[in-house]
C-alpha cells in the first residue's frame, strides 16, 4: 500500500525492473536481472555467460561486468529508498575484488542504501555466487540524487 513517502516494494520492484529494462541497454544486454527489493535494498543477479568471460584459460568472468552489475544493484538500492522517479549518478564506487568468480556460476548482488542526504545517497554492496559470507567483491558507492523535474520518465510508475 503507497504512503506520503512513495509507492509500495511491489510497486517499486516493477518500476525498477522496467526502469533497468527500457532506460539501461548495457544491464539489459548483459541480462542483470532485478531479484528483489525492500525499502533501501536490492538484489540483482548476473548469469553466467561466455560472451562475458575475461580470461578465456580460465572462464572468469571480466571485472568490468561485475563492476557493472555492482553499479547497478547499488543504484536500484537507491532507488529503492528514495522510493521516486528522479534521475541519479554514480559519483564514485569503490571495488574491493577479493576472490575471482567461479566459472559457470551466476553473480548475485545485495546492496544497501544506508545514508541519503538531500544531494547524495550512499550505498554499499557485496558480490557473490550462493554464499553472501564468502563474497567475490565489496563495494562502497556514492550517489548523485536529481534536481528538481528530472524525472526519469521510464521509472514512473504507470496507471
Amino acid at each position: 500500500m503507497s504512503d506520503a513517502a512513495g509507492p509500495d516494494i511491489p510497486t517499486i520492484f516493477g518500476m525498477l525492473k522496467r526502469g533497468f529494462r527500457d532506460a539501461v541497454p548495457h544491464n539489459f544486454a548483459l541480462g542483470i536481472e532485478l531479484v528483489e527489493v525492500d525499502i533501501a535494498k536490492a538484489t540483482m543477479k548476473l548469469p553466467y555467460d561466455l560472451r562475458f568471460v575475461g580470461d578465456p584459460e580460465t572462464g572468469v568472468l571480466h571485472g568490468g561486468v561485475i563492476t557493472t552489475l555492482i553499479d547497478a544493484t547499488c543504484g536500484a538500492a537507491v532507488f529503492a529508498e528514495l522510493r521516486a522517479a528522479i534521475a541519479i549518478a554514480t559519483l564514485d564506487l569503490r571495488i574491493d575484488y577479493l576472490k575471482p568468480a567461479t566459472p559457470g556460476l551466476a553473480v548475485v548482488c545485495r546492496a544497501e542504501c544506508y545514508k541519503r542526504t538531500r544531494n547524495v545517497a550512499f550505498a554499499r554492496a557485496l558480490a557473490y555466487h550462493e554464499d553472501s559470507n564468502d563474497p567475490i567483491a565489496s563495494a562502497a558507492g556514492t550517489f548523485m540524487l536529481g534536481t528538481k523535474g528530472s524525472a526519469i520518465p521510464s521509472l514512473k510508475s504507470k496507471p
